[in-house]
């Protein structure tokens, strides 16, 4: 796989920034809603806006080093088949929309990072902030759910 050229990128500090000013605001004004706010900003930005690197494996044992944006998506639609699966694997659930591939010798994707023996893993660090953020979106929404009910 060819390298791309790389797109300028805004610097990360950027979104850490706005982040940090929404939760200083909520604080000072006592708004739990800006808080909310932050939250769901830093979850968003965690799954779709986070300049990072692709990570899955090929079969030659090398991480993909492509940049793509978000830890949720990757640099080619086969790599980001193998990320679906393990996104789905570590939630524990079957992937209900895997399609039935043939095996293709000459495919170029295996596993995601650190998986050696079973395919479609995730780095540990993705676990964990992918957890992270799917738990914060979670209690996002069901706060703001309940705060809207309760007005």
């Amino acid at each position: 796989m060819g390298r791309r050229r790389r797109r300028w990128r805004e610097p990360v500090y950027i979104w850490w920034v706005a982040i940090a000013a929404l939760l200083i605001a909520s604080v000072l004004m006592s708004a739990w809603r800006l808080a909310l706010l932050a939250l769901l900003m830093w979850c968003v930005y965690e799954f779709a806006l986070n300049p990072t690197v692709c990570r899955v494996m090929t079969r030659q044992g090398f991480a993909c080093h492509e940049p793509v944006r978000g830890r949720l998506f990757a640099c080619s639609s086969a790599h980001q088949r193998v990320k679906n699966e393990a996104i789905w694997r570590a939630s524990g659930l079957p992937n209900p929309f895997a399609r039935a591939v043939s095996q293709d010798p000459n495919r170029d994707t295996g596993v995601v990072v650190y998986s050696p023996d079973v395919r479609a893993r995730l780095a540990q660090n993705d676990r964990i902030i992918l957890t992270i953020a799917g738990v914060a979106s979670l209690v996002t929404v069901i706060t703001a759910v309940v705060g809207i009910v309760s007005l």
